[in-house]
């Protein structure tokens, strides 16, 4: 068949891959010059596997009101005359409940062990370069309330085949000593050896690379100014006025894709949450971790990604570009600097912002729409890299028609 995927993001890029593995003839349209160029450009580079917990959880509106005050907060909101943007946080408030993050963090978790298993085929068997790591992961805590919470859910997630260890703070600095100087600020961590990393843009540009040399069409610098029906399926992409057919259609175009359905009646409840990232050049004798580390009271992650460190945090929402707000940088390097004092990186680090493509409860709409050749594989939030392979491997199913009750939990509702 053919098919035609909008988006080389992450999420386009590896349904690209399973798209063409299953022998399909695949193309791949995006607005940008180069594949990752856009919100895989330069994320948190952590592959959190156990750690698919929803941004809507209890405790969390009980947190705005002091995050909003902050002018340093991990969460910032500006308020928009936008029916999209309240539409949205109604559906936030609404899912944020023990019950709804409990049914939506055993979905994301069926999702990202196959992620798991898939990454590791790429990196270990297929020799996909990206900077693949098995670096572990510790989440370090710094109240004793949000340790004692961490914990019970540590045991919830062990029902869910979740392997973790509860740490204090000397096994904390054990498994990695770049804490050394914050020692005193940790109550525990939670640590997770399964979890890896890698460079997402790198995965991007490393499977252009393996693709054309099985036939996959990519068109980069073209912009899908709208979808062609005919009858009650798409006949075509328009793209800079030429138009192009296919038998079937993904779209993987995260917080682009309700401007192209739109027009189809199909109004898919997505926001753009808006975060910024880090890079510090590394040396021999640089103090960073070689674990990936979050900060959990501050959300923000760290990830050595080959001689790099990545940073990543952050949540703005209402703020629609990836225009870098200084404010917010500042408030990312204060909190690598204070956490890693002794980091002596060599160099300045580079700076990105980018729009997570999020669904208010945190569940990524993966499969079919009303239209009958058009299909979804958006809304992933800050998990797009974490969730890309089995989001891709899941949809390339449905397409086929092969049967996985996973595929059951994605499907697209409006």
């Amino acid at each position: 068949m053919k098919i035609l995927v909008v988006g080389a993001g992450i999420i386009g890029m590896t349904t690209a891959y399973y798209l063409a593995r299953d022998g399909h003839q695949v193309t791949v349209v995006d607005r940008a010059d180069a594949a990752g160029a856009e919100t895989s450009f330069a994320n948190g580079g952590q592959l959190s596997y156990s750690f698919v917990a929803p941004l809507a959880g209890p405790g969390v509106l009980s947190k705005v009101p002091g995050w909003l005050l902050d002018r340093n907060s991990p969460l910032r909101f500006r308020p928009r005359l936008d029916p999209n943007q309240w539409r949205w946080s109604a559906a936030f408030v609404l899912a944020c409940n023990a019950a709804k993050s409990r049914q939506t963090a055993e979905k994301l978790l069926a999702l990202s062990f196959l992620s798991r298993d898939l990454y590791h085929e790429l990196a270990e068997q297929e020799g996909v370069p990206f900077e693949f790591a098995r670096s572990g992961k510790l989440v370090m805590h710094r109240e004793a309330k949000s340790f004692d919470d961490a914990r019970a859910q540590t045991d919830y997630q062990a029902t869910l085949g979740c392997h973790q260890e509860v740490l204090n703070a000397d096994q904390c600095v054990a498994i990695e000593p770049a804490l050394a100087d914050v020692r005193g600020e940790i109550a525990g961590g939670i640590f997770t050896r399964s979890e890896d990393s890698g460079d997402c843009r790198q995965l991007c540009e490393s499977l252009v690379a393996r693709l054309r040399t099985q036939g996959v069409v990519f068109r980069f610098g073209a912009n899908v100014t709208r979808l062609i029906t005919r009858g009650d399926q798409i006949s075509a992409v328009e793209v800079d006025g030429d138009l192009l057919e296919a038998d079937a259609f993904v779209l993987a175009t995260g917080v682009d894709a309700p401007r192209l359905t739109r027009p189809l009646g199909i109004r898919p409840l997505l926001y753009g949450l808006k975060g910024y990232s880090l890079t510090y050049p590394l040396v021999p004798v640089s103090n960073a971790p070689t674990v990936s580390v979050t900060d959990l009271q501050n959300k923000v992650v760290y990830a050595r990604i080959g001689d790099r460190l990545r940073v990543a945090g952050i949540v703005d929402m209402g703020d629609d570009n990836t225009i870098i707000r200084p404010e917010r940088i500042a408030t990312l390097a204060r909190q690598t600097e204070a956490l890693f004092p002794r980091l002596s990186a060599s160099g300045a680090p580079t700076t990105w912002a980018g729009l997570r493509p999020a669904t208010p409860e945190g569940v990524p709409l993966i499969g079919p729409t009303r239209v009958r050749n058009l299909w979804m594989n958006i809304g992933h939030g800050a998990l797009g890299f974490t969730l890309a392979t089995g989001s891709a491997h899941l949809l390339a199913g449905m397409i086929a028609g092969r049967a996985d009750e996973r595929a059951k939990l994605f499907k697209p509702t409006y």
